[in-house]
Parts: C-alpha cells; structure tokens; sequence
C-alpha cells in the first residue's frame, strides 16, 4: 500500500525534530511553525469556531476544496499556535477518508506526549478530534 501524504508529513516532521538536540530547541521550532499559519478569517473568531477543551483560545474552520478538506485555525498562543502548524501539516488539504485513517503517532514519535503539559495536550486532542469529527461527517 502506497504511504499517504499524512503519514508523509508525519515522517518528515519526525526527521526535523531529529536536528533538534533539546527540548527548548524543539518548542522554538514548534513557535516558528505557528507564526506561518496563514490568516484566519476575522468574521470566524466566534463560538461556533472555537474548540472547547483548550486552556487558550483557539478557532478553527474548514472547507471542501476538490475533494479535500482544507482546514484553518488560530490561537492567542504561541506554542499552541506551533501545534496547529503541526496538525494543519499533516491533517489539511486531505481526503476525509485519509484523515480518517491516520492514526496521529506523531505524538508519540516526536515526544509531544510526553513534554507537553497536561492542558496543552488536552488541547491539542481537542483539536485533533474536531479534524476527525468533520472527516467523519465529510465521508
């Protein structure tokens, strides 16, 4: 079976996290990552868009674009703003049935459940299950 691209881009991060002989490297990176998230549109900084379990605010949004979905999202914070990067690296501009069937263990591959602190990573599956939600009901 031919490698997805999720699971592509799950490898190559893995390699960059490689280059990084420390955690405080690691988590600037992870920052870095967040400041090229592209614009979120203003008129959905609302309830509707935000997720609930995160400890910053954090919005998200998508849409179908040729069979795929393309999602976008934000954060008032910096190192959670890295880890939408990082899911938007791997989950967006995908089919519904490819992120249905990748399995997220780049979590465990780059350490993230082991150095994030407990409302990060409560977060950060917060926002992992929206992206599985909306595959789900997009297939």
């Amino acid at each position: 079976m031919a490698t997805s691209g999720a699971e592509l881009a799950q490898q190559e991060l893995v390699e960059e996290f490689e280059m990084f002989d420390n955690w405080m490297d690691r988590y600037q990176y992870i920052i870095d990552m967040g400041k090229q998230l592209p614009d979120f549109p203003a008129e959905r900084l609302t309830d509707e868009y935000k997720i609930q379990g995160c400890q910053s605010n954090v919005w998200m949004c998508h849409e179908e674009q040729a069979g795929r979905l393309v999602f976008k999202a934000k954060s008032d914070a910096a190192i959670v703003s890295g880890l939408i990067a990082v899911l938007l690296r791997i989950y967006s501009e995908r089919t519904a049935a490819e992120i249905t069937r990748t399995e997220p263990h780049f979590l465990q591959d780059l350490g993230l459940d082991k150095h994030l602190s407990p409302t990060r990573s409560n977060g950060l599956h917060a926002m992992l299950e929206r992206i599985y939600q909306v595959a789900k009901s997009d297939s």
